[in-house]
């Protein structure tokens, strides 16, 4: 619905954020290097990031938790998305 952004960062983390305050509300820490990229889930539930780590993982929007982390590949990984 808009009301929430999220954002990658060097810092190794990301975070959510309340669009209309401009207040963060969640941090999403795990990765072990920066964090390129991070992406809403089509319904909201879910968030992605991928991360110099070589690793991407997967969010719970709502709590923060990590859900899964993708290992496999040999390098950091730029991006990452859900399917439509």
């Amino acid at each position: 619905d808009g009301s929430f952004a999220v954002t990658a960062s060097m810092d190794s983390m990301a975070k959510v954020w309340d669009v209309a305050s401009g207040r963060c509300v969640r941090t999403l820490e795990g990765h072990q290097n920066w964090v390129h990229r991070a992406a809403f889930s089509p319904d909201g539930a879910m968030i992605v990031t991928a991360s110099e780590d070589d690793t991407a993982k997967l969010w719970s929007a709502d709590s923060g938790e990590c859900l899964r982390t993708f290992m496999g590949h040999r390098h950091g990984v730029c991006s990452a998305t859900f399917s439509p």
